[in-house]
């Protein structure tokens, strides 16, 4: 059997493309003799042969566009809040008196990417009592929270705007 090993023996300088891998830019502009000369390739008149004559992406020749053509439903609201929501059960693998946070939630891989707060919801029971700091947290979670032993606290809403303006207005 052939030593594979010498494949590998090559040197850097030595390196080239496959035949035929590489293709020559087409050289336009270089005399009508060449094929490509006077209307270079963009054939006579015409929106396309212009500079800058491409059209917009969508553009349908003047034609009602597609995007314009299809009936729209719905609402997105630009300014809605994003809560990431963990459930009781899942604050079970806490340990007793202990104090939960957003860090604490991010570490134990409840609460992944960014969100404008954490909102604890009421689904399943917790056992022992347990300190949470979230921003909201359900009427029925705050009960089974604080029937356990536990307490909760509520941290400020990120990216609220309205605790900004009453301050303002009593200064």
């Amino acid at each position: 059997m052939e030593d594979s090993r010498s494949d590998y023996n090559t040197a850097l300088h030595t390196l080239k493309p496959v035949r035929n891998s590489r293709k020559n830019p087409k050289r336009v502009g270089r005399g009508t003799g060449s094929g490509l000369g006077k209307t270079c390739g963009r054939g006579n008149k015409g929106q396309l042969s212009r500079s800058g004559g491409a059209s917009r992406a969508g553009f349908e020749g003047g034609q009602m566009p597609l995007a314009r053509r299809i009936p729209k439903r719905g609402f997105r609201n630009l300014f809605r809040k994003r809560w990431a929501e963990v459930n009781l059960t899942e604050l079970q693998r806490f340990s007793k008196d202990q104090e939960i946070g957003p860090d604490q939630l991010r570490r134990a891989g409840l609460v992944k990417g960014s969100w404008d707060g954490i909102k604890i919801l009421g689904k399943g029971e917790i056992q022992h009592p347990i300190t949470v700091k979230v921003h909201s947290i359900s009427s029925g979670a705050r009960q089974k929270i604080e029937s356990a032993g536990g307490t909760v606290v509520l941290l400020e809403k990120t990216g609220d705007k309205t605790g900004e303006k009453a301050s303002k207005a009593g200064s």
